[in-house]
């Protein structure tokens, strides 16, 4: 491994670290109280980003489910197809977009708006039109990615998936989840041989 290879790994660390301890300074209570509302009380959830803020949306889907509010990601390019079908009045979208205004998202917010769909926006850009259209909007930080050229998606996805991170562990609490019921939906696995003993 080249000397400056080893030196850009070993700082990936401090990175991510500062990054996430910068963070909490942006934990704004009311905020997350807002987004946790709308959240538990929702029928369906939705959630929706391009590029890795898409992939991290996925996990956030996924993290949903296993906490039994029912989430799917809805594709961008499959949302304005009928995919945003599946999202009724009341329910709520999820939007995730560093720089606040992908042009691929800003056809499903005006879907969401038409149908009666609430909105969170997870943006660094809070004057964008993905954080003006939002119903609530969380702050997102990033000090910068973990790459030289500071361009690739790494420490904005550990961002993102930390705040994702941040509501499941409020709705754990909030909606009195058990264990016991994540047992039922994760039988498999080494996570279900251990629940299910």
């Amino acid at each position: 491994m080249k000397e400056t290879s080893l030196k850009q790994a070993k700082a990936v660390y401090q990175i991510e670290k500062e990054c996430i301890e910068n963070m909490e300074k942006y934990f704004d209570e009311e905020v997350f109280d807002k987004a946790i509302e709308l959240l538990k009380n929702a029928t369906h959830i939705g959630t929706a980003g391009c590029g890795h803020s898409g992939i991290i949306c996925q996990h956030f889907a996924h993290l949903l489910c296993c906490i039994e509010r029912p989430a799917r990601f809805i594709s961008p390019a499959e949302a304005v197809h009928g995919a945003t079908g599946y999202l009724q009045e009341g329910d709520i979208m999820v939007f995730a977009s560093r720089g606040g205004k992908t042009k691929e998202l800003l056809p499903i917010l005006d879907i969401c708006k038409k149908k009666g769909v609430k909105v969170i926006t997870v943006t660094e850009n809070m004057e964008s039109p993905l954080a003006e259209g939002a119903d609530v909007v969380i702050k997102q930080y990033v000090n910068r990615e973990t790459d030289k050229y500071n361009c690739q998606g790494t420490t904005s996805s550990t961002s993102l998936a930390v705040i994702f991170h941040i509501l499941q562990t409020i709705l754990i609490e909030e909606t009195d989840f058990k264990n016991e019921q994540f047992a039922v939906v994760h039988p498999g696995g080494a996570v279900g041989e251990r629940l299910n003993k």
